[in-house]
């Protein structure tokens, strides 16, 4: 593989945590130039506050699914961690399925939701609500996938054709 493959899927592994990170860069760099605007010059930019808004949203959902992608995400499986082996196997692809079919239908839902939004204005810059509303395509999107990848692995751990994955 040579070293322009491997950057992309470094890239691409990390497609989230980039993102977010120049969500929260074009945030913050709004707001605090915002805020010396206001109490230095008695001026505003009038757009900031709803992209910074907009950048925000995107952050807190993109980066929800990149926690769970990390399996970051807080998590209370205490009864799965004290089952024997083999109950504790079909315990984690039974609650993959479980969060597959949430994860799956608030994607669905999320769709519907931003088709809907589609054609509302935003108040200040006028532009679709679904630039807001497709965050959540996006994330919940990114989650199911994740949990179909999670459903596979402990599915590979069930047939013992891979050694059970680290829950930590």
């Amino acid at each position: 593989m040579s070293k322009l493959q491997s950057a992309f899927l470094t890239l691409l592994h990390y497609f989230e945590e980039i993102l977010c990170s120049a969500l929260l860069v074009i945030m913050i760099t709004l707001v605090i130039i915002n805020v010396f605007l206001r109490y230095l010059f008695d001026y505003s930019i009038f757009w900031a506050e709803e992209v910074a808004t907009i950048c925000f949203v995107w952050c807190v959902f993109v980066g929800a699914s990149a926690t769970y992608k990390h399996k970051m995400d807080i998590g209370v499986d205490i009864i799965v961690a004290s089952a024997p082996p083999a109950l504790e196997k079909c315990l984690r692809i039974l609650v993959n399925i479980v969060l597959l079919a949430i994860n799956a239908y608030i994607f669905y839902m999320s769709i519907v939701f931003t088709h809907i939004a589609w054609g509302k204005p935003t108040a200040v810059l006028g532009v679709s609500s679904a630039a807001l509303n497709s965050a959540l395509i996006v994330a919940f999107g990114l989650i199911t996938v994740y949990t179909l990848k999670f459903l596979y692995q402990d599915i590979l751990v069930f047939l013992n054709k891979a050694p059970p994955r680290n829950t930590l």
